[in-house]
Protein backbone atom coordinates (compact mmCIF):
# COMPACT_ATOMS: atom_id res chain seq x y z
CA UNK A 1 0.00 0.00 0.00
CA UNK A 2 1.74 3.06 -1.09
CA UNK A 3 2.62 5.94 1.73
CA UNK A 4 0.10 8.42 2.81
CA UNK A 5 0.26 11.84 1.51
CA UNK A 6 -0.77 14.60 3.23
CA UNK A 7 -3.25 16.61 1.74
CA UNK A 8 -4.30 20.39 2.01
CA UNK A 9 -7.17 22.93 1.72
CA UNK A 10 -6.75 23.97 -1.96
CA UNK A 11 -4.62 27.74 -1.89
CA UNK A 12 -6.21 29.98 -3.09
CA UNK A 13 -9.79 28.52 -2.14
CA UNK A 14 -11.98 26.95 -5.09
CA UNK A 15 -14.34 29.52 -5.96
CA UNK A 16 -16.58 30.63 -8.78
CA UNK A 17 -17.88 34.21 -7.93
CA UNK A 18 -20.85 32.53 -7.13
CA UNK A 19 -20.21 29.76 -4.13
CA UNK A 20 -17.09 29.43 -2.36
CA UNK A 21 -15.44 26.35 -1.08
CA UNK A 22 -13.94 26.26 2.17
CA UNK A 23 -12.93 24.29 5.70
CA UNK A 24 -15.16 23.20 7.94
CA UNK A 25 -15.17 25.41 11.28
CA UNK A 26 -16.79 25.24 14.80
CA UNK A 27 -18.86 27.62 13.86
CA UNK A 28 -20.49 25.58 11.03
CA UNK A 29 -21.76 22.84 13.69
CA UNK A 30 -25.31 23.59 13.88
CA UNK A 31 -25.49 23.88 10.15
CA UNK A 32 -23.92 19.95 9.85
CA UNK A 33 -26.35 18.91 11.99
CA UNK A 34 -29.05 20.20 10.18
CA UNK A 35 -27.92 19.25 7.12
CA UNK A 36 -27.15 15.82 8.22
CA UNK A 37 -30.82 15.45 9.86
CA UNK A 38 -32.99 16.14 6.74
CA UNK A 39 -34.46 12.91 5.32
CA UNK A 40 -33.25 12.16 2.31
CA UNK A 41 -29.36 13.11 3.67
CA UNK A 42 -30.44 10.20 6.17
CA UNK A 43 -31.86 8.29 3.03
CA UNK A 44 -28.77 8.13 0.46
CA UNK A 45 -25.95 8.48 2.30
CA UNK A 46 -24.43 6.47 5.37
CA UNK A 47 -24.83 9.72 8.08
CA UNK A 48 -25.94 8.53 11.26
CA UNK A 49 -29.62 8.50 11.78
CA UNK A 50 -30.50 9.94 13.81
CA UNK A 51 -27.79 12.86 13.69
CA UNK A 52 -26.55 14.40 16.53
CA UNK A 53 -24.58 17.23 17.43
CA UNK A 54 -21.90 14.99 18.97
CA UNK A 55 -21.87 13.64 15.87
CA UNK A 56 -21.04 16.28 13.73
CA UNK A 57 -18.30 17.50 16.59
CA UNK A 58 -16.56 14.35 15.73
CA UNK A 59 -16.93 15.11 12.26
CA UNK A 60 -15.47 18.52 12.01
CA UNK A 61 -13.00 17.62 14.77
CA UNK A 62 -11.60 14.94 12.30
CA UNK A 63 -11.63 16.42 9.20
CA UNK A 64 -7.63 17.90 9.67
CA UNK A 65 -6.13 14.48 10.87
CA UNK A 66 -7.90 12.84 7.48
CA UNK A 67 -6.09 16.10 5.92
CA UNK A 68 -3.10 15.13 7.59
CA UNK A 69 -2.97 11.22 6.61
CA UNK A 70 -3.88 11.71 3.49
CA UNK A 71 -6.95 10.86 3.38
CA UNK A 72 -9.17 13.09 1.96
CA UNK A 73 -10.10 16.67 2.38
CA UNK A 74 -13.76 17.71 3.03
CA UNK A 75 -15.19 21.41 2.14
CA UNK A 76 -18.60 23.43 2.84
CA UNK A 77 -20.08 25.08 0.11
CA UNK A 78 -20.82 28.64 0.61
CA UNK A 79 -22.85 31.15 -1.24
CA UNK A 80 -20.78 34.97 -0.73
CA UNK A 81 -19.10 33.57 2.44
CA UNK A 82 -21.91 33.03 4.29
CA UNK A 83 -22.95 29.97 6.36
CA UNK A 84 -22.31 26.57 4.68
CA UNK A 85 -25.21 25.31 1.86
CA UNK A 86 -23.96 21.69 1.66
CA UNK A 87 -20.65 19.61 1.94
CA UNK A 88 -18.22 18.61 -0.90
CA UNK A 89 -15.35 15.88 0.03
CA UNK A 90 -12.97 13.83 -1.90
CA UNK A 91 -11.81 10.49 -0.26
CA UNK A 92 -8.19 9.57 -1.29
CA UNK A 93 -8.65 5.88 -1.97
CA UNK A 94 -5.69 4.20 0.24
CA UNK A 95 -5.00 1.24 -2.04
CA UNK A 96 -4.29 3.55 -5.36
CA UNK A 97 -3.21 7.13 -4.26
CA UNK A 98 -4.33 8.38 -7.91
CA UNK A 99 -8.39 7.66 -7.56
CA UNK A 100 -10.60 9.62 -5.40
CA UNK A 101 -14.07 9.28 -4.59
CA UNK A 102 -16.05 12.17 -4.73
CA UNK A 103 -19.55 13.17 -2.35
CA UNK A 104 -21.66 15.76 -1.63
CA UNK A 105 -24.67 16.88 -0.04
CA UNK A 106 -26.64 20.59 0.02
CA UNK A 107 -29.05 21.74 2.44
CA UNK A 108 -32.74 20.97 1.41
CA UNK A 109 -33.38 24.80 1.14
CA UNK A 110 -30.45 25.41 -1.12
CA UNK A 111 -31.14 22.69 -3.71
CA UNK A 112 -32.03 23.39 -7.47
CA UNK A 113 -29.72 25.98 -7.59
CA UNK A 114 -26.60 24.54 -9.22
CA UNK A 115 -24.44 24.46 -6.18
CA UNK A 116 -23.65 20.58 -5.52
CA UNK A 117 -22.64 20.68 -9.97
CA UNK A 118 -20.45 23.94 -9.32
CA UNK A 119 -18.54 22.60 -6.42
CA UNK A 120 -18.28 19.16 -7.81
CA UNK A 121 -17.52 20.74 -11.03
CA UNK A 122 -14.37 22.94 -8.68
CA UNK A 123 -13.29 20.08 -6.46
CA UNK A 124 -12.90 16.93 -9.27
CA UNK A 125 -10.65 19.29 -11.52
CA UNK A 126 -8.62 20.55 -8.73
CA UNK A 127 -8.18 16.93 -7.49
CA UNK A 128 -7.11 15.97 -11.19
CA UNK A 129 -4.91 19.03 -12.07
CA UNK A 130 -3.70 19.91 -8.60
CA UNK A 131 -3.30 17.07 -6.46
CA UNK A 132 -2.74 14.50 -10.15
CA UNK A 133 -5.70 12.29 -9.56
CA UNK A 134 -5.83 10.14 -12.24
CA UNK A 135 -10.00 9.18 -11.69
CA UNK A 136 -12.92 10.87 -9.44
CA UNK A 137 -15.57 8.83 -9.33
CA UNK A 138 -18.81 8.67 -7.12
CA UNK A 139 -22.28 6.61 -6.69
CA UNK A 140 -25.59 7.88 -6.49
CA UNK A 141 -28.69 5.98 -5.26
CA UNK A 142 -30.82 4.50 -8.18
CA UNK A 143 -33.38 6.47 -6.79
CA UNK A 144 -31.78 9.93 -6.41
CA UNK A 145 -31.86 11.01 -10.42
CA UNK A 146 -31.11 15.02 -8.79
CA UNK A 147 -27.76 13.35 -7.50
CA UNK A 148 -26.74 11.31 -10.95
CA UNK A 149 -27.59 14.77 -12.65
CA UNK A 150 -25.53 16.64 -10.92
CA UNK A 151 -22.77 14.53 -11.75
CA UNK A 152 -23.68 14.72 -15.47
CA UNK A 153 -23.61 18.35 -15.17
CA UNK A 154 -20.58 18.44 -13.72
CA UNK A 155 -19.43 16.29 -16.57
CA UNK A 156 -18.66 12.71 -15.24
CA UNK A 157 -19.48 9.84 -17.82
CA UNK A 158 -22.16 7.59 -16.11
CA UNK A 159 -20.29 3.71 -15.76
CA UNK A 160 -23.48 1.53 -15.23
CA UNK A 161 -25.43 0.34 -12.03
CA UNK A 162 -23.87 -1.48 -9.41
CA UNK A 163 -25.93 -4.13 -8.28
CA UNK A 164 -26.11 -4.53 -4.33
CA UNK A 165 -22.84 -2.26 -4.12
CA UNK A 166 -23.66 -1.01 -0.37
CA UNK A 167 -25.29 -0.90 2.60
CA UNK A 168 -27.45 1.78 3.82
CA UNK A 169 -29.78 1.29 7.15
CA UNK A 170 -29.28 -2.46 6.82
CA UNK A 171 -30.35 -3.00 3.29
CA UNK A 172 -28.46 -3.86 0.25
CA UNK A 173 -28.80 -0.56 -2.48
CA UNK A 174 -27.97 -0.38 -5.75
CA UNK A 175 -25.77 2.00 -7.03
CA UNK A 176 -24.91 4.15 -10.19
CA UNK A 177 -21.12 5.09 -10.72
CA UNK A 178 -19.90 7.85 -12.27
CA UNK A 179 -16.62 8.99 -13.35
CA UNK A 180 -14.14 12.03 -14.59
CA UNK A 181 -10.41 11.37 -15.35
CA UNK A 182 -8.10 13.60 -17.11
CA UNK A 183 -9.26 13.24 -20.99
CA UNK A 184 -12.85 14.37 -19.96
CA UNK A 185 -11.52 17.74 -19.03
Amino acid sequence: MPAPVPLSYPDPPLGDGSIGLRPWGDADLDVMVAICRDPDVARFTRVPDPYSEADARAWIDAQPGRLEAGEGVTLAITSSGGAPLGSIGLRVDPGDRDIAEAGYMVAAAARGRGLATTALRLASRWAVRELGIARVHLTAHVDNPASQRVAERAGFRREGVLRAWEEIRGERVDLVMFSLVGSDL
